[in-house]
C-alpha cells in the first residue's frame, strides 16, 4: 500500500457541486476542495431541468485541476437521488434531465396506484412515497411524452450517466437505483414488473453494481482533457446520502442513528436487511440500499430547503445572521409540517407559505424574519425527534446517539434543538460527509486503506462536536 495516494470525488448537490481531492496518508484522509460551482433548476418551456452540460463542463474543469496535482488513483461521482436520463440509439440525452421538483409528477402517484395498489408497491420496494420518485417521473413522462420512451435505448440514473461519460461503461449503481422505487430490495436488482408499470422496457436499464465497483480507466478523450491518465473510475455510493452514511463516524455496531442534514433532512439507521412491514409502511419509511449489502432505513424530511428559499427571497442574507436572530427567541413557538406539499416547489414567498400554514393550523403567526427561521428550525428538530422515536419502534433497538453529518452539522443551534427535542446525545460531523464517504469507498476498493476501515479512518481524521440535551456543546477528537 502506497504511503500517499490521491483520489477525486465529484459531489453534486441541488444547489451546488464540488470536485475534491482526497489524500490518504498514514491512515488518515485529508480533503481539499479544488473547484466549486453553482447548481439549480432551469425553467424551459414550462419544464424544470438540470443544466447537465454546464455541470459536465465544471466537472471537467475540476478534474483538470486534479490532474495538475499529480497521479490520481481514481475518480467517482455522487449526486442527489431519483433523477435520470433517457438515451437514444446514439447515446444522446432525450429531453434533458428533468428536475425532481418539476410539476409534471403532480397526480402521478395516484395514477400509478390505479395499476398497482399503494400497499403492494411498498411491499415490493420498501421505498417512501414521494411524488418525485423515479417511478412516478417515468410514468408521467411515458404518458405525457410517449415519443420519448419510444426513442429510448437506455436509461441511466444521473450519476450513472456521468460515470458512463467518464468510463464508457453503463451500469446502475445500487444505492442510486434504490431511490427509484423500482428495485427489489432483497435481490438488490431492478424489478422488471415495476419498470413496466412506469411504462418502460426493463431492457433499458443496465445491471446493478455495488459501491466500490471498478469500471476501468477514464476514456482516452477524458484523459487528454484532464491529465487523468490511467485513473480508474470507481463507483462510490452514487447516492449522496449513501456516501454520507458510509462516513458516519460511529464506533459501535448499534444504538446510533444518523441525520444527513442539508437541503433535505434524512433521518435513519443502518440495518443489515430491509425492514418492510405495516408499521414501516404507516410511518412511510424508506429502505434504500447502502454499502456492503446494508440497508438505509430512513425518512426523508423536506429539510433546510424551506429556509434556503426564504433566504433567497430575503436577498441572500448570511446564515449566521439568520441563526442569531432565531436564537434570541424563546422556545415553544409555532411548528409546521416540513413535508406539507406546499413547501415542495420553489417559491418567491416561502416565508409567506410558512405563515399560511401556521394561520391555517390556528398557531401564532411568525411575522419577523427571525420568527420564521426559528419556526423552521424548531419544526425540523421536532420532526427529526418524531422519526427517531418511530425508528426505535420498528427496529426494537434503543437509539442513544444521533450522528449529524453534512452541511447542517455546522448549525450548532439546530444541533442543540435536535438534542433537546429528541432527548439524545448528538454528535456533529463530518461536514463534508458525502465527499469523504465517496473518497473512502474509492480508497478501499483501490487498496489505499484496509478493508473495513472506512469509519475508523473518518474518526482518526476529523474533530467532532457533541451536544447533550439542554447542555453545552463539548468538542472532542473522537
Amino acid at each position: 500500500m502506497s504511503a500517499e495516494r490521491l483520489h477525486v470525488a465529484v459531489d453534486l448537490g441541488a444547489s451546488g457541486g464540488r470536485v475534491a481531492l482526497g489524500t490518504i496518508s498514514e491512515g488518515k484522509l485529508t480533503v481539499e476542495i479544488l473547484h466549486r460551482f453553482p447548481n439549480g433548476g432551469v425553467s424551459v418551456q414550462g419544464g424544470l431541468y438540470w443544466d447537465v452540460f454546464g455541470l459536465w463542463r465544471e466537472i471537467l474543469h475540476g478534474l483538470k485541476l486534479a490532474g495538475d496535482r499529480g497521479k490520481i488513483a481514481s475518480v467517482g461521482v455522487n449526486s442527489w437521488g431519483v433523477d435520470y436520463a433517457l438515451l437514444d440509439q446514439y447515446d444522446l440525452i432525450i429531453d434533458g434531465v428533468r428536475h425532481y421538483r418539476d410539476a409534471r409528477t403532480d397526480g402521478a402517484m395516484e395514477a400509478v396506484f390505479e395499476t398497482i395498489p399503494r400497499e403492494q408497491l411498498y411491499e415490493k420496494t420498501g421505498i417512501q412515497f414521494m411524488q418525485l420518485n423515479t417511478i412516478f417521473q417515468l410514468f408521467a413522462q411515458s404518458h405525457q411524452r410517449p415519443g420519448h420512451i419510444d426513442q429510448a435505448r437506455s436509461a441511466l440514473m444521473f450519476p450513472d450517466l456521468l460515470h458512463f461519460w467518464l468510463s464508457g461503461k453503463k451500469v446502475s449503481e445500487i444505492t442510486i437505483a434504490s431511490t427509484s422505487q423500482m428495485v427489489d430490495p432483497l435481490a438488490r436488482k431492478w424489478s422488471d414488473e415495476l419498470i413496466t408499470v412506469a411504462g418502460l422496457s426493463p431492457k433499458l436499464f443496465p445491471e446493478t453494481v455495488e459501491p466500490g465497483t471498478i469500471l476501468g480507466p477514464v476514456l482516452d478523450e477524458i484523459a487528454q482533457q484532464t491529465g487523468l491518465h490511467g485513473t480508474l473510475v470507481i463507483v462510490p455510493a452514487a447516492h449522496d446520502t449513501g456516501s454520507a452514511v458510509a462516513a458516519v463516524p460511529a464506533s459501535h455496531e448499534s444504538g446510533w442513528a444518523y441525520i444527513s442534514s442539508g437541503t433535505w433532512t434524512l433521518v435513519g439507521v443502518e440495518s443489515p436487511h430491509p425492514v418492510i412491514n405495516p408499521e414501516t409502511s404507516f410511518q412511510n419509511l424508506t429502505n434504500e440500499a447502502g454499502i456492503k449489502g446494508s440497508t438505509r432505513l430512513l425518512k426523508n424530511i423536506m429539510g433546510l430547503w424551506i429556509l434556503q428559499e426564504c433566504r433567497r427571497a430575503w436577498g441572500n442574507v448570511d446564515y449566521p445572521t439568520l441563526y442569531a436572530e432565531a436564537e434570541l427567541l424563546p422556545a415553544g413557538g409555532p411548528l409546521i409540517d416540513p413535508d406539507d406539499l406546499r413547501f415542495l416547489h420553489p417559491s418567491e414567498d416561502m416565508a409567506g407559505l410558512v405563515r399560511q400554514y401556521c394561520r391555517e393550523h390556528g398557531q401564532v403567526i411568525p411575522e419577523s424574519r427571525g420568527e420564521v427561521v426559528r419556526c423552521v428550525l424548531d419544526s425540523l428538530a421536532h420532526r427529526s425527534a418524531e422519526v427517531l422515536d418511530g425508528l426505535e419502534r420498528v427496529t426494537g433497538e434503543k437509539i442513544h446517539t444521533v450522528h449529524i453529518v453534512g452541511g447542517g452539522s455546522q448549525i450548532g443551534f439546530l444541533n442543540q434543538l435536535i438534542a433537546d427535542s429528541s432527548g439524545r446525545t448528538v454528535v456533529a460531523g463530518p461536514v463534508e460527509a458525502t465527499l469523504k464517504g465517496n473518497l473512502l469507498i474509492q480508497a478501499e476498493a483501490a487498496g489505499s486503506i484496509e478493508p473495513g476501515s472506512i469509519r475508523k479512518t473518518i474518526r482518526d481524521s476529523i474533530e467532532l462536536t457533541t451536544f447533550t440535551p439542554k447542555g453545552s456543546p463539548v468538542s472532542s477528537s473522537s
